[in-house]
C-alpha cells in the first residue's frame, strides 16, 4: 500500500475565520463543514480541517504552487498588506526566497501560524 498524508488539524480560536482567510489567500475554494471541522481541501487530495480550540500552538504548513500561483498569491498577500519574508527567522521581510531554483516566501497567517509557498520542493533544484 502507498502511503499518503491525507489530512491535518489546524486549530483556530476561530475556525471558519481562519480556514476562509487562508482559502482566500491560496485562491482555493471556500471551506467547508465536515462534522466539527472547517475544511480546506487541497489539490493532491489532503485537506486542513480547522478545528475550535481555546489554546493554540503556532505550527508551520508549507504549499507547493506554481510560478503563476505564487505570484497571484504575492499579489493577494501585498493587497491585503500582510507582511511577508523570506526566511522563517524573519530577517528578510518584503522579499521571497529562490531556494532550489524556485521561490518561497512565509507570511503569519491566522492564530499566529506560519504559512509558506514554494514553487519547487526543498532538495530538488539546482
Amino acid at each position: 500500500m502507498a502511503v499518503e498524508f491525507n489530512h491535518t488539524l489546524v486549530n483556530s480560536r476561530d475556525i471558519w475565520a481562519a480556514a476562509s482567510s487562508v482559502a482566500d489567500i491560496l485562491g482555493l475554494e471556500k471551506p467547508s463543514a465536515y462534522g466539527p471541522f472547517a475544511v480546506i481541501s487541497l489539490a493532491n487530495g489532503a485537506s486542513l480541517d480547522f478545528h475550535q480550540a481555546d489554546e493554540v500552538q503556532q505550527q508551520h504548513y508549507a504549499f507547493l504552487v506554481s510560478e503563476t500561483e505564487f505570484d497571484e498569491i504575492l499579489g493577494r498577500i501585498k493587497a491585503r498588506g500582510y507582511t511577508y519574508w523570506a526566511d522563517p527567522l524573519r530577517h528578510q521581510p518584503g522579499q521571497w526566497n529562490t531556494d532550489d531554483g524556485g521561490r518561497g516566501l512565509y507570511w503569519e497567517g491566522p492564530d499566529t501560524h506560519v504559512l509558506e509557498i514554494i514553487t519547487r520542493p526543498y532538495g530538488s533544484g539546482d
